[in-house]
Protein backbone atom coordinates (compact mmCIF):
# COMPACT_ATOMS: atom_id res chain seq x y z
CA UNK A 1 0.00 0.00 0.00
CA UNK A 2 1.23 3.29 -0.99
CA UNK A 3 1.44 5.61 1.56
CA UNK A 4 -0.10 9.28 1.49
CA UNK A 5 2.83 10.84 3.74
CA UNK A 6 5.76 12.67 2.69
CA UNK A 7 8.82 10.55 3.77
CA UNK A 8 11.72 11.97 3.85
CA UNK A 9 14.84 10.68 1.76
CA UNK A 10 18.62 10.27 3.71
CA UNK A 11 20.35 10.13 1.02
CA UNK A 12 19.22 12.56 -1.30
CA UNK A 13 19.12 14.95 2.10
CA UNK A 14 23.18 13.93 2.46
CA UNK A 15 23.54 14.78 -1.23
CA UNK A 16 22.27 18.22 -0.21
CA UNK A 17 23.97 18.64 2.77
CA UNK A 18 27.23 17.50 0.95
CA UNK A 19 26.25 20.71 -2.27
CA UNK A 20 25.22 23.03 0.39
CA UNK A 21 28.64 22.48 2.61
CA UNK A 22 30.90 23.23 -0.56
CA UNK A 23 28.57 25.93 -1.72
CA UNK A 24 29.21 27.73 0.92
CA UNK A 25 33.34 26.65 1.26
CA UNK A 26 32.81 24.83 3.84
CA UNK A 27 35.40 21.39 4.57
CA UNK A 28 34.05 18.24 6.75
CA UNK A 29 36.30 20.04 8.96
CA UNK A 30 34.88 23.69 9.44
CA UNK A 31 31.28 21.33 10.08
CA UNK A 32 33.23 19.21 12.51
CA UNK A 33 34.39 21.80 14.59
CA UNK A 34 31.05 24.18 14.62
CA UNK A 35 29.32 20.79 15.87
CA UNK A 36 32.16 19.81 18.45
CA UNK A 37 32.36 16.68 17.11
CA UNK A 38 35.53 14.86 17.84
CA UNK A 39 35.65 12.96 14.95
CA UNK A 40 33.85 13.86 11.95
CA UNK A 41 31.97 10.40 10.98
CA UNK A 42 28.52 11.59 11.89
CA UNK A 43 29.00 14.06 8.60
CA UNK A 44 30.33 11.08 6.56
CA UNK A 45 27.19 9.16 7.99
CA UNK A 46 24.83 12.46 6.43
CA UNK A 47 26.76 12.36 3.68
CA UNK A 48 26.00 8.60 2.54
CA UNK A 49 22.50 8.91 4.23
CA UNK A 50 23.07 6.14 7.34
CA UNK A 51 21.91 9.03 9.42
CA UNK A 52 20.11 12.02 9.36
CA UNK A 53 21.39 15.20 11.62
CA UNK A 54 18.51 15.92 14.37
CA UNK A 55 16.60 19.22 14.69
CA UNK A 56 19.11 20.77 16.52
CA UNK A 57 22.36 19.56 14.36
CA UNK A 58 19.27 20.97 10.83
CA UNK A 59 18.91 24.50 12.64
CA UNK A 60 22.73 24.78 12.85
CA UNK A 61 23.26 23.43 9.30
CA UNK A 62 20.81 25.76 7.85
CA UNK A 63 22.92 28.89 9.71
CA UNK A 64 25.77 27.82 8.01
CA UNK A 65 24.44 27.09 4.89
CA UNK A 66 22.36 30.30 4.64
CA UNK A 67 19.33 28.73 3.84
CA UNK A 68 16.29 27.10 5.35
CA UNK A 69 16.03 23.59 6.61
CA UNK A 70 13.26 22.78 4.17
CA UNK A 71 16.12 23.61 1.91
CA UNK A 72 18.36 20.63 3.31
CA UNK A 73 15.71 18.32 3.96
CA UNK A 74 14.83 16.06 0.97
CA UNK A 75 11.42 14.82 1.03
CA UNK A 76 9.80 12.16 -1.35
CA UNK A 77 6.29 12.16 -2.42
Amino acid sequence: MLSRFPKISPKRTGKNIQDLMLKNGLSVKDLQEAFGFEYPQAIYKWFRGESLPNIDNLVVLATLFHTTIDKIIAINR
